[in-house]
């Protein structure tokens, strides 16, 4: 879920370097939400190698073969969702979304999230899963937030069955 306000420009984030880990043949977390300018490192916390890549047009990357943790961080710098690939192991698929805003957040097994100190003002809200059925911004919701409690919205997404490669 991100929140991008629509009277002002976004404020930047603070620095970070997040990680999305490998571990028993899966990226840990499968989806992570960063903030456009974050540093990631993909360490391999397993016993052999992945060869871990990019083709999104938000961020092209390549990281080859390799275990442990690669020197090279990669750094998104476009909003948008990456998807992220092992060329070893075809089940290995994990999603990035890079928000344009530092307002954005996971939703967790229940499906809420909370976007903490939003300032008020008017906000684009949209919401992003890697099953929905149809575009993201076709979740776009406008928002104006004053000095009242917080504010819900609520979505109800359809969801495509999860396609995803048999693990060998």
């Amino acid at each position: 879920v991100v929140a991008v306000p629509q009277d002002a420009a976004p404020q930047e984030g603070r620095s970070r370097v997040e990680q999305v880990e490998q571990i028993d043949l899966e990226f840990v977390p499968h989806v992570k939400a960063i903030q456009a300018g974050t540093a990631v490192s993909f360490p391999n916390r397993d016993d052999v190698r992945h060869h871990v890549y990019s083709f999104s047009p938000a961020k092209r990357f390549e990281l080859p073969l390799y275990v442990g943790t690669p020197a090279q961080r990669v750094v998104f710098d476009q909003p948008g969702v990456v998807a992220i690939g092992c060329n070893i192991h075809d089940w290995m698929i994990g999603y990035l979304y890079v928000s344009e805003t530092p307002w954005f957040g996971k939703t967790g097994d229940a499906g809420r999230v909370e976007l903490e100190r939003l300032p008020p003002g008017r906000y684009r809200v949209r919401v992003w899963h890697p099953w929905m059925v149809g575009p993201e911004g076709a979740t776009e919701r406008t928002l104006e937030l004053r000095d009242v409690p917080p504010a819900t919205v609520d979505w109800k997404l359809e969801l495509k069955p999860e396609l995803a490669p048999r693990r060998a």
